[in-house]
């Protein structure tokens, strides 16, 4: 199916996957704490991330390339915030 219909479909699925993570790396810049987020969680979804990206580069598929690049990139950034916040307790915001 590799159809500019089927493009259109993956680039909407893989964006919408990729945007659900900057909920995550607000509240962690916003809170300045990472405490509670999950190495192990956030390791498996890197190293899948980056499976896809090796399998969109041998299909050279814009869609897989273009959301995991862009996905891979935001788990990234929440490992390098969880390591600098992460270590001490969570600090609750008083308007949360």
């Amino acid at each position: 199916m590799d159809t500019p219909a089927a493009d259109v479909l993956g680039l909407v699925a893989g964006t919408l996957t990729t945007i659900a993570f900057i909920p995550q790396v607000v509240r962690i810049l916003r809170t300045r704490s990472a405490y509670d987020i999950s190495w192990g969680l956030f390791g498996i979804l890197a190293i899948g991330s980056a499976l896809w990206l090796w399998y969109g580069i041998t299909l050279r598929s814009l869609p897989l390339i273009a959301t995991n690049v862009a996905t891979l990139s935001l788990q990234l950034m929440i490992f390098a915030l969880k390591f600098r916040y992460g270590r001490g307790a969570r600090r609750v915001l008083d308007n949360e």
